[in-house]
């Protein structure tokens, strides 16, 4: 057993047939906490459990806040009476890494779950931070050691795991230099490619539409039907700078990364086939393959994807498979890291 950053140990239960883990995927939207017994093979007995919390990014939230966030997840997640049953817990933090003991997303975050177990009366023996990127690929089927994961969502990232942890990353730079291909870089693609067309440098685009609607751009001055060369009397010169008035301040007044809102716009526009939405689409897929073969690849090896622009619906699974193919890789999606993260709490205490 052990406690990570902690080596002090907590008591151990009383029967190992009683005793529950808890695995937390902590991300930038959402924390995400599930309880499960500490044998997988285990019925739930009084009873498995989830809760939700607010972000878990333990870079951008502070410190007090993420506690609160960790409480409200555990709290919804872990009955009262099997609170001092819980014998191990690992969270999978965005913002957080293994790459040294001191790094400083993973001690913020050991440091407020710590303080959240204890509000709680929880007691644990093991508590392990682990990264999101871990997390999420632990949770493919099997609870794979090593392997490439991939994460495409608001931000995008690649990761080699070797034994469970993150050895390699490409991508995952942020807003500002890097997240390629993520939904913020295919929202502000969008914002992007409506003010060239309001200005005479991009061609047309329902993105116009829709984007400006979005963002609170009166009616009177958005463009009408544009899935031919626009009409320039009916969105004249005038009309199309007072769209650009409108939309710049509405952009800026806004945290960066809530571009990414207007990616769902993107794929709704290039269902309709429309050609500027579908080449963005096209590029993100560009970008994130680029992101994959920059951790050199091998043919056939497990790439676990995970985030909202992958899996079943994702639009850009269909893109992304098509190049990856002639790699000889394939898509293994998960939902999200809660699973891998009770997975490696089980490792955490038997470990």
């Amino acid at each position: 057993m052990n406690s990570d950053l902690n080596p002090t140990s907590a008591s151990a239960p009383t029967s190992p047939t009683s005793a529950y883990v808890v695995g937390l995927d902590a991300g930038g939207t959402r924390t995400r906490a599930v309880l499960a017994p500490l044998r997988a093979g285990d019925a739930e007995g009084e009873g498995g459990g989830e809760g939700v919390g607010g972000p878990g990014n333990a870079l951008t939230v502070p410190g007090a806040q993420l506690t609160e966030h960790l409480v409200e997840a555990l709290a919804h997640a872990v009955p009262e009476g099997l609170h001092s049953r819980v014998v191990a817990v690992a969270g999978g933090f965005a913002g957080a890494s293994r790459t040294a003991p001191d790094e400083p997303g993973r001690v913020k975050a050991h440091a407020a779950l710590t303080v959240a177990l204890s509000r709680l009366g929880i007691d644990a023996a093991s508590v392990e931070i682990h990264s999101d990127i871990e997390a999420a690929f632990a949770s493919a089927p099997g609870n794979p050691a090593d392997g490439l994961a991939l994460v495409a969502g608001t931000g995008a990232v690649a990761a080699r795991i070797t034994a469970r942890a993150c050895t390699t990353t490409a991508g995952g730079d942020g807003w500002l230099l890097g997240d390629d291909g993520s939904g913020f870089w295919i929202g502000r693609e969008a914002a992007r490619v409506v003010l060239r067309m309001a200005d005479g440098r991009g061609g047309p685009t329902a993105l116009a539409a829709s984007v400006g609607r979005t963002l609170g751009v009166p009616e009177d001055v958005l463009p009408g039907e544009v899935s031919g060369p626009y009409d320039e009397g009916s969105w004249t010169r005038a009309r199309r700078e007072a769209y650009r008035m409108h939309l710049l301040p509405a952009v800026m007044a806004e945290p960066p990364v809530h571009l990414a809102r207007l990616a769902p716009l993107v794929t709704e526009a290039a269902r309709g086939a429309d050609a500027v939405a579908t080449g963005i689409l096209e590029a993100a897929a560009d970008h994130l393959t680029a992101t994959l073969r920059a951790l050199e690849p091998r043919p056939g090896e497990r790439v676990v994807a995970t985030g909202g622009l992958l899996g079943p619906d994702g639009p850009l699974t269909t893109p992304l498979t098509a190049r990856l193919d002639p790699l000889g890789l394939a898509l293994d999606w998960v939902a999200d890291g809660s699973q891998g993260a009770v997975a490696l709490a089980r490792l955490g205490y038997e470990g």
